[in-house]
C-alpha cells in the first residue's frame, strides 16, 4: 500500500481524504495557500507544505508547485480531491510521469470523458441513451443550425465544462448568437477551453446520478443511485438516496447504463454517471464526473462502503473487494450543503469570521467539514461551510433527523443557508419526493413573494 499521499485541496474534503489515510495507517501531507495557513487540514496532516498564495492560480491550480511538493516530502501518490485539478488530464500525467500515482481515473479516459462533446459521442456509441443535439464542439453557425433542426429550448454547453458553468439555455432563435458568444467567453474563463456544443433542453428533469467503482481488471460495480434534483442555477443544493420517485425497471436501466459507460471507455476508479430523466421516464447520459463527488457520503451512508478508501486502493492496483451481490441498500441518506451565503441577496457570498459554531450529532448524524469556531472563511474559495448527512430506516425519518439537525446547527459571523434548507425541508413537493430541477427556484419564488406580502 501507498506510504505517504499528498492531498491537493483544501477543505473538507481534504480533511476527509486524510481521515481515510489515517485510518489506513498512510501518512498524508496537507498542501495549503498563503490564506488557508491555519485550516483544519493542515492541522490533522502528517506534514504540510505552503505551495503559493492565495488565488487558486498561484496554489491550489499550481501544477509544478504541487508535484515538487509531493516530491520533496517523499510521497508516492497524489490524491485531487474534488474540484481544481480533480478532473485535469494535464496534471495525471504530470504526476505519472514523475514517477507518482494519481489516485483516479487514468489521464486518457479522464480526458475523453471530460469532454462533454467526446463523452456524449462514446455513450452513443456505447448505446446509452444520450440527449438530442450537435454530440461535438461545433461553431455559432453549426450550433445556430442544429438548435433550428432539434427544436427549442436548447442549452449551449461549454465541452469541458462542470459545477453549472458555461451553459446558457436558449428559448429561441435569435437569442442564440449572443448567448453562444456568452458561453464561450465562460468556457475560455473557467476551462481555459472554448469549445462548445449543443444540446436539447430536457424541461422540469429529474437529475439522477449513479455511483460507480471500477478497477484496473475490468471490474466494475454500481452503488445505487442519488436524487440530485434539487439544484440552484445547475448548482446542487440538497441530495437524498435512494430517489423515491422513480420505479425499479427505470433504476435498472439506469444502473446497466451506467455499467456500460465505464465498460465502453475502459474507466478505471471511483466515479459518478449523470443522467436526466424526464416525466415519462426517458433517461439520457450528461457528462461522467472522473473524481470523488461532494455528495458521495450519501452513498457511504446507504451501503456501508467508504469510497475513499476504495479509490486509493484502486489507484494502488488492488481488486475490488466487492461484487455486485455483496453491495446492499441500507435505508436512506440526506445531505444538506451548508454554505456561507446571503440568501435574501441572491445567495452572495458571506466571506468572514465564524464566531461561534456548534454542530448536531447522534445516531445517523455525520458532519464534513473543515470550519471551527474562530475560522476565517476566505473570499478566495468555494462558500461551503460543511455538509450534513443523516441516515436512517425510511426517508421520513431522514427529513426528519434533518429538520432537527438544522435546528441544533449554530453557525455565528456569516450568513449561511441554515435557514434557507430547514424551510425547504418542509416544502410539499420535497416531502411527496416527486420533484424535479426546477423545484428550488419556484420555491424561492413563492418564499419572497410571501415575504413581501407580509412587510
Amino acid at each position: 500500500m501507498f506510504k505517504k499521499i499528498l492531498i491537493a485541496n483544501r477543505g473538507e474534503i481534504a480533511v476527509r481524504i486524510i481521515r481515510a489515510c489515517k485510518e489506513m495507517g498512510i501518512k498524508s501531507v496537507a498542501v495549503y495557500s498563503e490564506a488557508d495557513k491555519k485550516a483544519l487540514h493542515t492541522e490533522l496532516a502528517t506534514e504540510t507544505v505552503c505551495i503559493g498564495k492565495a488565488p487558486s492560480s498561484e496554489s491550489y491550480l499550481n501544477m509544478e508547485s504541487i508535484i515538487s511538493a509531493a516530491l520533496v516530502t517523499g510521497c508516492d501518490a497524489i490524491h485531487p480531491g474534488f474540484g481544481f485539478l480533480s478532473e485535469n488530464p494535464q496534471f495525471a500525467r504530470m504526476v505519472e510521469k514523475c514517477g507518482l500515482t494519481f489516485i483516479g481515473p487514468n489521464a486518457d479516459v479522464m480526458e475523453k470523458m471530460g469532454n462533454k462533446a467526446e463523452a456524449i459521442q462514446s455513450m452513443k456509441n456505447a448505446g446509452v441513451p444520450i440527449v438530442p443535439g450537435s454530440y461535438k464542439a461545433v461553431t455559432m453557425e453549426e450550433g445556430h443550425k442544429i438548435a433550428d433542426e432539434i427544436g427549442y429550448p436548447v442549452l449551449i454547453k461549454a465541452s469541458m465544462g462542470g459545477g453549472g458553468k458555461g451553459i446558457k439555455r436558449v428559448n429561441n432563435t435569435k437569442d442564440f448568437d449572443s448567448l453562444y458568444a456568452e458561453a464561450k467567453e465562460e468556457a475560455i474563463k473557467f476551462f481555459a477551453n472554448d469549445e462548445i456544443y449543443v444540446e436539447k433542453f430536457i424541461v422540469a428533469p429529474k437529475h439522477i446520478e449513479v455511483q460507480v467503482m471500477c478497477d484496473k481488471f475490468g471490474n466494475v460495480i454500481h452503488l445505487f443511485e442519488r436524487n440530485c434534483s434539487m439544484q440552484r442555477r445547475n448548482q446542487k443544493m440538497l441530495e437524498e438516496a435512494p430517489c423515491q420517485s422513480i420505479s425499479k425497471e427505470l433504476k435498472q436501466k439506469l444502473y446497466d447504463s451506467a455499467i456500460k459507460a465505464c465498460k465502453a471507455v475502459n474507466y478505471d476508479s471511483v466515479g459518478t454517471i449523470e443522467f436526466l430523466v424526464d416525466k415519462d421516464e426517458n433517461y439520457y447520459f450528461i457528462e461522467m464526473n472522473t473524481r470523488i463527488q461532494v455528495e458521495h457520503a450519501v452513498t457511504e451512508a446507504i451501503t456501508n462502503i467508504d469510497i475513499v478508501k476504495n479509490m486509493i486502493k484502486i489507484a494502488y492496483g488492488l481488486k475490488l473487494a466487492y461484487k455486485q451481490e455483496d453491495v446492499k441498500q441500507l435505508g436512506y441518506a440526506l445531505e444538506c450543503r451548508i454554505t456561507a451565503e446571503d440568501v435574501e441577496n441572491d445567495f452572495r457570498p458571506s466571506p468572514g469570521k465564524i464566531n461561534f459554531m456548534h454542530t448536531p450529532g447522534g445516531m445517523g448524524v455525520r458532519i464534513d467539514t473543515a470550519v471551527y469556531t474562530g475560522y476565517e472563511i476566505s473570499p478566495y474559495y468555494d462558500s461551503m461551510i460543511l455538509k450534513i448527512v443523516v441516515s436512517g430506516q425510511s426517508r421520513l425519518e431522514c427529513i426528519r433527523k434533518m429538520r432537527a439537525a438544522l435546528e441544533e446547527l449554530i453557525i455565528e459571523g456569516v450568513k449561511t443557508t441554515i435557514e434557507f434548507h430547514y424551510v425547504l425541508l418542509h416544502n410539499t413537493s420535497f416531502i411527496l419526493g416527486n420533484y424535479d430541477t426546477t423545484c428550488v427556484e419556484t420555491f424561492l419564488k413563492e418564499v419572497f413573494e410571501n415575504a413581501k406580502r407580509l412587510r
